[in-house]
């Protein structure tokens, strides 16, 4: 059964989103943390899209 996908309590950092979407696919929270701030360095809106994430994830 898959995890829902929610910010939880126990492993954040700033928010909690990296740590979210690291339990919802299997991984672990330090190569999500380390995927998005390599990410953030190339064009994009990662920085925002981390902002609604934020906003819209729940907490567990």
């Amino acid at each position: 059964m898959a995890r829902r996908l929610a910010r939880p309590r126990d492993d954040r950092r700033i928010a909690g989103v990296c740590s979210g979407l690291a339990r919802r696919f299997g991984m672990s929270s330090g190569m999500v943390r380390l995927i998005f701030v390599l990410s953030c360095l190339l064009p994009g809106p990662q920085f925002l899209i981390y902002i609604i994430l934020w906003a819209l994830l729940p907490n567990e």
